[in-house]
Formats: C-alpha cells, structure tokens, sequence
C-alpha cells in the first residue's frame, strides 16, 4: 500500500510509471487510488473506450458547491533517440534539480498534489478540493473530455480549476488552440515515363504545401494584436507530415499530409482550411481534373483544443491574484486542458511548477526550489478553502 511522504518521494513513484501515451496509465492510476484509500478518500475512474487507460477523479473535504479542480495529466511524450545522461524512469537528484520524464510536464504538480493529501484532510476545509488526472493530454487531450464531462455531470458546481501545467509557478490566463488537420490529394497514377496518362498527387500536394506556407509566412508578417501577447508573437502553423506516392517510376496516386495551428482566437484552424480548399479549387483541382476527373482535395479536421481566452475578472483569475500575491496573467503559446475546462464553464487557470523549455527533452528536470514552491501555493490554497 502507498505510504504518506514528501513530495520528493511521491515524484520518484510517479516518474517510476512509463506512462508515454502509447502506452497504458493504469498502474499509475491503480496507485494513486490505492495511496489516497489509505486515507479513506474514495476516486472514481473514467475509462477510455478501449478500458486501457482511465482518467482519476477525487474529492477532498465536503459535499458541496464552489470546489476548486486540480488538474493534472498522468501521461508524458516517448523518449526515444534522445539522449538521456540517466534512466528517464527513475528519479535522478542532482545540482538542485529532479531529473526524469515527466518531472516538469507535469508529474511534479500531481507529486506536490498527492503529498499534501493529509494536510488537506487534516485541514477545516469549506470548499472541497477535486483531484483531477487525466489520460492522452499530449496526443490531443483525448482523456480530458470525457472527465470533464463527469466533473459537471456529478459534482456540485465548480469554483475554479487549476491546470498545474509548468508556469515557473506564474498565474496564467492564456493559452493558444490547436487543430490538427489532414489533407489528402487523389490523382491519377501512370507510368513515369508516359506523364500526360496521369496526374501527381504529390506534385499537386506541393503545390498546397507552399500556398500553405505563404499563409503561415502572412500570420508573422501581419499578426493579429491578441496574437502579441505570446510567444512568438503570432498564429504559428506547419506542415508536420507527408505521405504519399509507390515508386520513383510511377507518379503518384495518393498524397496527404497533415497540419497543425495554433492560434488564441478559435477558428483560426477553420479559417486556414477554408483558404486552402479555395485554392485547391480554383487554381489546383481545375488542372487535375483536365486530365483526371476523378482528382480531389479532401481536407479534414482530425483533433484539436479550443484557445483558453483571458478573463482578468474571473474567478479562477480572482484566486489566482490571491495565492500568487500577483495581479497579473500571463500567456502562454502551448494547449492545455484549461481551455476545455473553460469551455464547460469552469474558470481556469494555468499555474504548475517547472519551465516548458525543459519539457519534452532529454534530461528534463525540474528545480527543486519550483517544486517547495508549488506546494507552499497549494497550502495557500488550502487556507483559502479552510477561509473561504
């Protein structure tokens, strides 16, 4: 059975977890639920559809409105053909830092969380606090709809949700949207050596590709004023992968690649789209079909999350000016799930110990000092549900 200790020791078992999104979650689940039975505090699970993952979700103190979520995901990205110094599923200590997968981004905010479970036992609390773990948040916060629909489906209503996403402990109330996208030219396949037989789908995808390009080249050029709050200070977008083609003497049938965009206004992804269907129709498509009728461009809209829109009056903005001592919120250029929780009509913030620039690498690490940092904001937090 799991056993109280400091943050430090809970950190270890977590980084102990290869949680990598291929890969399943439930030992981690199973063992943040058995830690938390040891204090009595009963979690419920939300399982993904193929029962191999499961999102986690518990409530601390009483069975009422105005709770405050603490969010956090329990799975991290691969570590494969980076090269790590040391085992990046074993906790390394050195130089005042942690090193690990997932130290930073975001096992570190669920440590700080988990060991202060008897303190927020121990406490007075009027307002209860909900842990919240998802699964698949960096595959495309695939997990998080479905707990939130729980959290607002079973639970009294939310005062606010902290997503302790790594924010140098920083309140912020911004974050961009992601879409991804996949467009899929079909041409007409032909012998090479008899090119006018057929139609290129690559050929016609490159075409795409650099009109693309010169859309993304106009967002820097010319970014809107809600875009210069982040950085960098505009919608950023690309072309991540390309498939197509048979052989070098055929010209190819199929071509797709797929695309990403992030932007703080929603619908930008839906606005790029639209652009590039209107190209492939006027100038590419035409040209096609004047050889092979049968030629399309298929875009489609394939995962994303919505932008988490800055609300200085917010509440969750309003506690955040109390724990941080800070009357400002930041913005940030990477998604989280605190734009989902925002869209279900929760107030959310982001504030987690760590940098974003360690996340994601080898050696990620996260400073120790951000970790005693993280949970003196969480006793602040518990004094305010003990005041509130």
């Amino acid at each position: 059975m799991a056993e109280a200790g400091t943050a430090k020791d809970m950190l270890a078992h977590l980084v102990g977890f290869d949680t990598v999104s291929r890969n399943s979650n439930l030992g981690l689940i199973d063992f943040i639920a058995a830690y938390l039975e040891d204090f009595g505090i009963a979690s419920r699970r939300v399982m993904s559809d193929e029962g191999d993952k499961a999102n986690l979700l518990a409530t601390i103190g009483p069975d009422g409105p105005g709770g405050v979520v603490l969010s956090g995901h329990t799975d991290v990205v691969p570590v494969d053909g980076q090269d790590w110094t040391t085992d990046p599923f074993t906790l390394d200590e050195r130089d005042g830092r942690f090193y690990g997968r997932g130290t930073c981004d975001m096992k570190g905010f669920i440590a700080a969380v988990l060991a202060l479970v008897p303190e927020f036992q121990a406490a007075g609390l009027k307002r209860p606090l909900h842990l919240a773990f998802s699964y698949d948040e960096e595959v495309g916060c695939l997990g998080a709809p479905r707990l939130i629909e729980t959290i607002t489906g079973s639970l009294p209503p939310c005062h606010a949700v902290i997503v302790g996403e790594p924010t140098d402990m920083k309140a912020v109330g911004a974050h961009r949207g992601v879409g991804v996208y996949q467009t899929t030219v079909t041409g007409r396949p032909a012998h090479s050596s008899q090119p006018g037989e057929g139609v290129s789908a690559i050929d016609a995808a490159v075409r795409l590709i650099s009109y693309f390009n010169d859309k993304v080249a106009a967002f820097k050029a010319n970014p809107s004023p809600i875009e210069t709050e982040f950085d960098p200070p505009h919608v950023t977008a690309n072309v991540g992968t390309i498939d197509g083609g048979t052989a070098a003497n055929i010209l190819a049938g199929k071509c797709s690649f797929t695309w990403g965009v992030r932007a703080a206004v929603s619908g930008t992804g839906e606005e790029l789209r639209a652009s590039l269907d209107e190209f492939a129709g006027n100038d590419v498509l035409p040209e096609m079909r004047a050889i092979a009728p049968e030629a399309k461009v298929v875009t489609e809209f394939q995962r994303g999350i919505p932008a988490l829109e800055k609300d200085e009056t917010s509440a969750a903005a309003k506690l955040a000016y109390h724990l941080t001592g800070s009357n400002e919120l930041g913005s940030v250029a990477f998604g989280a799930e605190a734009g989902l929780f925002a869209d279900a009509g929760i107030p959310a913030v982001i504030i987690g110990p760590g940098s974003i620039r360690q996340a994601h690498k080898a050696d990620e690490f996260l400073e120790i000092a951000q970790l005693d940092a993280c949970t003196d904001f969480l006793r602040r937090l518990t004094a305010w549900c003990e005041n509130a």
